[in-house]
């Protein structure tokens, strides 16, 4: 009893903030104007705001987005003839994907599948394995979007 008091209890610290998250996803689409699937890349970096998201699919890159806080975000959409610049990633289109306003909604979107429209259906220890997206496009026509899982690396 005597020495409790000298070595108080051990208390818990608390779980190290997740800051990068590199994923990778295997895709598929289903929407108005067709079908489609292929792979998703994702890094995002919570501390500087970094994201790099690289949409394939029929042997070719679809999508090219990346940015920081810092320097501001670019889209870049070959297919639609898209390049567009914007100083957040609300200010962006995010095809296949809920509108994610800041890297964290995106960092959140990946680590526990919270996004609007968005379902986990599957999920381990890490995080979602599989989501499901249900929303609409730029046309206001639904569209249904989902990802499973290959790969995951989450660090500080």
């Amino acid at each position: 009893m005597l020495l409790m008091a000298f070595f108080p209890a051990a208390v818990e610290a608390p779980a190290p903030k997740i800051e990068i998250v590199r994923a990778q996803y295997s895709w598929g689409y289903l929407g108005n104007d067709g079908e489609g699937k292929g792979t998703l890349t994702v890094l995002v970096d919570a501390a500087t705001g970094q994201v790099v998201l690289e949409l394939h699919g029929l042997g070719e890159r679809l999508m090219l987005l990346e940015g920081d806080r810092a320097k501001g975000y670019r889209v870049q959409i070959p297919r639609q003839k898209l390049d567009e610049t914007a100083p957040d990633l609300g200010g962006l289109p995010l095809p296949f994907l809920p509108q994610t306003n800041t890297p964290e909604a995106l960092r959140m979107l990946i680590t526990s599948g919270t996004g609007p429209g968005v379902k986990v259906t599957k999920k381990d220890a890490k995080g979602p394995i599989k989501l499901k997206y249900q929303g609409k496009d730029d046309f206001g026509k639904e569209v249904l979007v989902w990802l499973v899982r290959t790969r995951l690396d989450v660090g500080n």
